[in-house]
């Protein structure tokens, strides 16, 4: 493949994003595209096949060519043999009752020979590790399981180039290493070029080989090997509000403190090693941990007692008891499947729980309608497009207002501060779907919280967004939370856990298995291990080390020496 020039202009917009992209996939490249939020990662992907400007109203300029075929001028069905696209959501793209159906559904479209058809299924399931369960339904596979099939499917078609958008971003720990696992072993082959869009650095940075920089405008400012951007010009990605690996950002802040790191690690191997062949800077006091006092944490803000729940006939949630102190920052975790989004849900009531089950401030949630609810909690979705009911960002704002009986100008006021607030005035009356990732975000949290709710719960707050849009929001989480507005989400981040939550919630097979600090939970290797999580890529690094006692301890980057946050 070969991107000359490439800007894309979508229906309504005057600006392109990305604006200028130059680069080429051969067989054997395994290549990160990296940029921040809005640089146009996504939507140049869809040029790659053609879906831009074919089936997506867009403006194409600059010339796209693959396998020798101008993408603007063949149609999307000639370049699905060369190109194969797996998003973010592998739900979006499957749409038939067995495995073995779902990955012979694309051959069949081309008309291939039933032989050809089946044996192609069959290599690509092969490759996945999903021949063996073929028969089945694709909503009985766990999320990294849809994720290979989706995968399957791509490889099925024949395509010799990959390009896969944030194909772990609905995964839990297990799942990541599932899917990189097949990817490995597929870039292993040498016959495939894939590109790959991911905010995942610690699961990524290992298997590509080659790194394309996108800035803010999307125009490509390097492209060279993973040593030379990822370690080399850390600092310059860190600055563009991009992903690094946790270790390499770790390394960034230490060696702020005096540490000695050349090169940069990017694998919490490399960090652990390169600390364990020096001394401490001498300047440097041994320092623990911080431990940030929870406000009016004595009190319980919501109790949940018995909370047994069904989807169908499946029993989700079994047994359930959990107590959400006041002003504290919970994080609820788990692998895929284990109840954590149906228990969000019922502690918000986007679910009614069964009466009696679940309380908030003391009242029962199964009893309150939908205004006297939103008084009490807010809650966000994972897609904040799921929950915006207006044409404007203002009035989206303001719905929530009115629903309260206020007179118009108390509206205007409190929806502008509350603009003001989560930076949003100047966008007042954009359409909410016009905004950016990390804006909707923003607002979604803005219109949870218009009511006056002193709980916020929040599903995959960080899912999609790049790290300084991750770190805007949750910095105003975390801000919230100072306030005294007890913070609930969900997460499969792992890091995030440790930089930002109080308290952990571990979830396995419908039950709360424990609760605790995150070092409490993360220093409980078989707790860890039984509910399918990983220990932060931090903690791992850190806490095996025979020497720096001082940082043994620390799970968070922003308790680590130095001045890099």
């Amino acid at each position: 493949m070969r991107l000359r020039e490439v800007g894309i202009t979508h229906e309504g917009e005057d600006a392109a994003t990305p604006a200028s992209v130059s680069f080429e996939v051969s067989r054997g490249d395994v290549v990160l595209l990296l940029g921040p939020s809005g640089s146009g990662k996504s939507t140049l992907s869809l040029a790659m096949n053609g879906l831009i400007p074919h089936a997506v109203p867009a403006t194409l300029s600059g010339h796209v060519e693959v396998a020798g075929m101008d993408a603007a001028t063949h149609s999307v069905a000639q370049l699905s043999t060369h190109v194969g696209i797996v998003f973010q959501d592998p739900d979006a793209q499957l749409v038939t009752g067995t495995v073995l159906d779902e990955v012979a559904f694309g051959p069949e479209n081309l008309c291939l020979p039933v032989a050809e058809v089946l044996a192609r299924a069959e290599a690509a399931l092969r490759r996945v590790g999903l021949w063996e369960r073929r028969a089945e339904n694709p909503d009985r596979l766990s999320g990294g399981g849809r994720q290979r099939l989706a995968i399957a499917c791509a490889l099925a078609m024949g395509s010799p180039l990959l390009v896969l958008d944030e194909p772990t971003a609905n995964l839990d720990p297990q799942g990541i290493e599932d899917v990189y696992a097949a990817l490995t072993e597929l870039a292993a082959s040498g016959d495939k070029g894939i590109v790959l869009i991911e905010h995942n650095l610690d699961a990524a940075a290992s298997f590509v080989n080659r790194v394309v920089l996108l800035d803010a405008a999307g125009v490509v400012i390097a492209d060279g090997a993973v040593d030379e951007i990822l370690r080399g010009r850390a600092a310059e990605l860190h600055a563009l509000g991009v992903w690094l690996p946790t270790s390499t950002l770790a390394a960034l802040r230490l060696r702020e403190a005096g540490y000695r790191f050349d090169p940069l690690p990017i694998s919490p191997e490399e960090l652990r090693e390169a600390l364990e062949r020096q001394p401490a800077p001498p300047a440097l006091r041994e320092t623990a941990a911080a431990t940030e006092a929870v406000a009016s944490a004595s009190g319980t803000r919501i109790e949940v007692r018995g909370l047994t729940l069904r989807r169908k006939k499946t029993e989700v949630l079994t047994d359930v008891a959990l107590d959400v102190r006041d002003g504290e920052f919970l994080a609820i975790v788990g692998a895929n499947g284990a109840g954590k989004t149906t228990l969000i849900q019922a502690l918000a009531g986007v679910l009614t729980p069964p009466r009696g089950t679940v309380r908030i401030d003391g009242l029962d949630v199964a009893r309150l309608d939908d205004r006297a609810l939103s008084t009490h909690v807010g809650f966000v979705f994972q897609n904040p497009e799921h929950q915006f009911i207006a044409a404007s960002v203002f009035d989206e704002i303001a719905h929530g207002l009115r629903r309260q009986h206020l007179d118009e100008a108390e509206i205007e006021r409190r929806t502008l501060d509350l603009l003001d607030r989560f930076g949003l005035r100047e966008r007042a009356h954009v359409h909410p779907f016009l905004l950016s990732g990390g804006q909707k975000r923003r607002l979604s949290v803005g219109t949870a919280l218009v009511a006056g709710a002193r709980v916020l719960a929040l599903d995959e707050p960080t899912f999609g967004q790049d790290r300084a849009r991750a770190d805007e929001l949750l910095g105003l989480l975390r801000d919230l939370n100072r306030e005294g507005t007890t913070i609930i989400v969900v997460t499969h981040d792992m890091q995030l856990v440790a930089e930002y939550a109080d308290r952990v919630a571990v979830m396995h097979a419908g039950r709360v298995t424990a609760t605790g600090t995150p070092g409490d939970v993360f220093a409980d290797a078989e707790l860890i291990a039984r509910a399918g999580l990983r220990v932060p890529p931090l903690a791992r690094a850190l806490a095996p080390l025979a020497t720096h006692p001082e940082l043994r301890t620390i799970t968070r980057v922003a308790d680590l020496p130095g001045g890099v946050s």
